[in-house]
């Protein structure tokens, strides 16, 4: 059985990070396609850890277009107090859709934090104001790291702007960007004036506040991930158009969706599709739950590169 790290997959090429904007825009138009897309991805399971406040959740899905069929196992804890271990951790089983056998077995945490920071740009290519100059980041951990990479490859920012509850990390994130990056004393001054806004925290309460948003800014939602928690507020959610990666998760994961009651307007694949519309003059949220089709996506596009160098 062959056993590809994941980092080396995605790393093998110039841009590996932009090699997974077209396989995924495939996918999630396909997601959103209903039965003749040829997804199948049931709503993932969590196991609560309740001793040690946190989580392990299980994501299996098939493409049929892609001939692949994985389960992710990943766990996830909040407020850990050994920094040095992430707060998420993940791995990939791929299989052999003709039979069964398990092929591969993949570091799925870098999987993770690449295949949804490429989403997000994919609904911010859609989603984001004519003239978008400022980048704001709530959050420094893995995935600000992730996002930070393929945002500022794929859009041209005039400014970054930093914030994390913690300014020692922050100061730690600005330092080992390959770019501009300041580092913000609140969350407020982060927000003001910016264009295209990431939220990628642990946060279980708002963070964002809609009366800090620019009007026509563009907002990537990626943390909150249980029916619980929420990063961005009700001013936020309800006075926004929301894009969601699937409609059945949202109104079950998503504590920013479900707390607020704000309306669906559309699924990003949708977008990709052109069924919908990128209401991009409009104050757009895209609420990022992350799905195991973008893993399967992401996981063989991995295979396919080791297979093919060895």
């Amino acid at each position: 059985m062959a056993e590809p790290n994941g980092r080396t997959g995605l790393n093998r090429t110039t841009e590996p990070k932009l090699l997974l904007i077209p396989p995924l825009e495939t996918a999630l138009a396909n997601f959103s396609s209903g039965p003749e897309g040829g997804v199948v991805q049931p709503l993932r399971t969590v196991v609560p850890v309740e001793k040690y406040n946190g989580f392990l959740g299980v994501m299996p899905a098939y493409s049929a277009v892609d001939d692949a069929l994985t389960t992710k196992l990943v766990t996830f804890y909040e407020n850990m107090k050994d920094t040095s271990v992430p707060s998420h951790q993940a791995t990939v089983f791929l299989f052999d859709p003709r039979n069964g056998t398990l092929k591969a077995v993949i570091d799925g945490t870098v999987i993770t934090a690449k295949r949804t920071a490429a989403v997000s740009a994919i609904a911010t290519k859609f989603l984001k104001p004519a003239v978008a100059d400022v980048l704001c980041i709530l959050g420094a951990g893995v995935q600000a790291h992730s996002h930070y990479e393929i945002f500022t490859e794929l859009f041209s920012f005039k400014e970054v702007k930093i914030w994390n509850r913690s300014r020692e990390k922050a100061e730690t994130f600005a330092q080992s960007v390959k770019g501009p990056a300041q580092v913000c004393s609140s969350a407020q001054e982060a927000v003001t004036g910016a264009d295209v806004i990431i939220t990628v925290t642990m946060a279980t309460t708002p963070i964002l506040f809609g009366s800090w948003v620019k009007s026509g800014a563009h907002i990537n939602a990626v943390g909150a991930s249980r029916p619980d928690w929420r990063e961005l507020d009700d001013d936020v959610m309800r006075n926004s158009v929301l894009y969601v990666d699937s409609r059945e998760a949202a109104l079950t994961e998503s504590g920013d969706v479900i707390l607020s009651g704000a309306e669906i307007f559309a699924e990003l694949g949708e977008v990709v599709k052109g069924t919908k519309p990128a209401l991009s003059e409009k104050t757009t949220v895209f609420k990022s739950l992350g799905m195991a089709i973008e893993d399967t996506v992401a996981a063989k596009l991995v295979f396919d590169s080791w297979s093919s160098s060895n």
